[in-house]
């Protein structure tokens, strides 16, 4: 069996990429702390960031829904909770369309065509 040039390649850069690794000198106890420390940090701060934002993106369709007099704002909470961006999608396809107005009684959002006000139920 005759070994062809090509064959020798990987052999000769792995060779090549440990004798440069072995010459390069290693962090110091402080800079690998340092370094641990960043990616733990980055490991616990991405989770809390998306769980903070779920929750005002479950806060914004709540109050989205009770102004606009739908009756099942919990249940579309609960659908954006464990959909995330399709429920929001559905949510926002199918919600009533409409200008929001301020109630002059109560001062909360309503639907500008709504009868009654969904908060205080005045006219």
């Amino acid at each position: 069996m005759r070994w062809k040039p090509v064959l020798l390649l990987p052999i000769l850069w792995l060779s090549i990429t440990n004798a440069v690794l072995a010459q390069q000198s290693q962090p110091s106890d402080a800079e690998a702390c340092a370094a641990c420390g960043t990616c733990g940090g980055i490991a616990i701060a991405i989770p809390i960031a998306i769980i903070a934002l779920t929750i005002a993106l479950l806060v914004w369709v709540a109050r989205d829904a009770k102004s606009r007099g739908m009756d099942s704002a919990v249940l579309w909470m609960i659908l954006v909770m464990f959909t995330s961006v399709i429920g929001l999608i559905i949510y926002i396809f199918s919600r009533p369309q409409g200008n929001l107005v301020r109630c002059p009684h109560c001062g909360n959002n309503r639907l500008q065509a709504s009868a009654r006000c969904p908060h205080c139920s005045n006219p």
